[in-house]
């Protein structure tokens, strides 16, 4: 079970007394029987427990979209804190993000807009996206493109990784990238291989290199990052103040590139 699963079900659980309390409030707020002007948390406390507790037993059996309204304003609420803890991290972190000298960077490196993407190579989405991608690269000289390992689909993405990044060291990450990313089929130790020779990669020295801890700090690093930014799956973009959680299509991404670009 993954991560932000494992967080779904805990949030599921913790959410239910919420809802209770919630129901419990609007229940001695609504009930016909106590539109009177004795002040709410006198009447609740007043009542004998068990009268209490069925009472609002009642209410919501009686009531239940109480429980759906609460639920949706609960989640309208965590997810607006989420996206303001994710602005702040962004505004905070902006070196780490756009400028993180350890990042490979594809495109124009002295471009005036970045589009950073979070991804794995066994994501469908993300392949879905590289032509995308190389589109919106294709059509403007002055994009900017960082690129976020983010293996997060097992032991052939964590490889895949890595042997990216020690590619990265030979002057071969965007050929590599571009390669892996367009093949077909799971991105495991043989594929990485196959390409790595095809493009003319020192083999041996990049399996050296996958065993440096700095690849694996550098990526540990970037699986911090999303989590802080609220990334929890693939595709994950940042384009100037924007997040996107997703894959997104052509018109979007340019848009959203202008967008970066006019508010400079």
């Amino acid at each position: 079970m993954s991560g932000p699963v494992r967080r779904r079900k805990l949030v599921g659980w913790l959410l239910v007394p919420a809802l209770v309390v919630a129901a419990a409030g609007a229940w001695v707020s609504l009930d016909p029987g106590f539109r009177f002007n004795t002040p709410k948390v006198e009447v609740a406390t007043a009542l004998p427990k068990d009268e209490f507790e069925r009472r609002v037993r009642d209410y919501i059996l009686n009531n239940p979209e109480v429980i759906m309204e609460a639920a949706r304003r609960f989640e309208q609420r965590q997810r607006a804190a989420e996206e303001s803890e994710a602005t702040a991290v962004l505004k905070a972190r902006a070196d780490e993000i756009f400028r993180d000298k350890d990042s490979p960077v594809g495109g124009n490196p002295t471009g005036d807009v970045s589009l950073v993407e979070f991804f794995d190579y066994n994501c469908p989405y993300c392949r879905q996206v590289t032509p995308i991608m190389a589109e919106a690269e294709a059509a403007d000289p002055q994009l900017r493109v960082v690129y976020k390992e983010f293996p997060i689909l097992g032991p052939n993405s964590t490889f895949s990784a890595k042997a990216a990044l020690a590619v990265h060291r030979q002057g071969k990450y965007v050929a590599f990238h571009k390669e892996l990313m367009l093949d077909r089929g799971v991105a495991n130790e043989a594929k990485v291989l196959r390409i790595a020779t095809k493009i003319g990669v020192d083999v041996e020295r990049m399996k050296s290199d996958m065993n440096d801890p700095a690849i694996a700090a550098m990526i540990e690093r970037n699986l911090a990052l999303a989590q802080a930014l609220r990334i929890n799956g693939t595709p994950g973009f940042i384009i100037g103040d924007q997040i996107i959680r997703g894959a997104v299509d052509l018109k979007t991404l340019r848009a959203l590139i202008q967008e970066a670009r006019g508010k400079q």
